[in-house]
């Protein structure tokens, strides 16, 4: 059964980090490449942060560059994303996804997801 699995999620106050996992099994995890999404209640989900698979080179919304740093573990099909010097306007439900051939950030490409872990930073 293919599966994503993200956890790490929780409350925490402005300026605290949160490190999410995103642990992937019932495929071939190398091939894939990973990408981390938010949805905040009212708003439209955004893309967050990517890694490809080979060089794992990374990529990270404006919003989030410099504090959050996305990183994979091929050998225990993982992923993590780990959040510094949070904000309140970070608080979202944070998505995990995988895709064999992705447009970096176009939500549609990724094919599969997982169920969500709810990230709150509070003031």
């Amino acid at each position: 059964q293919l599966q994503l699995v993200e956890s790490g999620g929780g409350l925490v106050q402005s300026g605290g980090s949160l490190r999410l996992s995103c642990a992937a099994s019932g495929f071939t995890f190398d091939y894939y490449a990973v990408g981390w999404f938010r949805q905040a209640p009212g708003k439209e989900r955004e893309g967050v942060s990517f890694i490809a698979i080979g060089d794992g080179s990374t990529d990270y919304a404006d919003s989030v560059k410099g504090r959050f740093t996305i990183s994979r573990d091929n050998a225990k099909t993982t992923v993590y994303l780990q959040m510094n010097s949070l904000k309140p306007e970070d608080t979202a439900v944070y998505y995990c996804a995988a895709g064999e051939f992705t447009a970096v950030g176009i939500a549609e490409t990724y094919e599969l997801w997982g169920q969500g872990t709810q990230v709150t930073v509070s003031s």
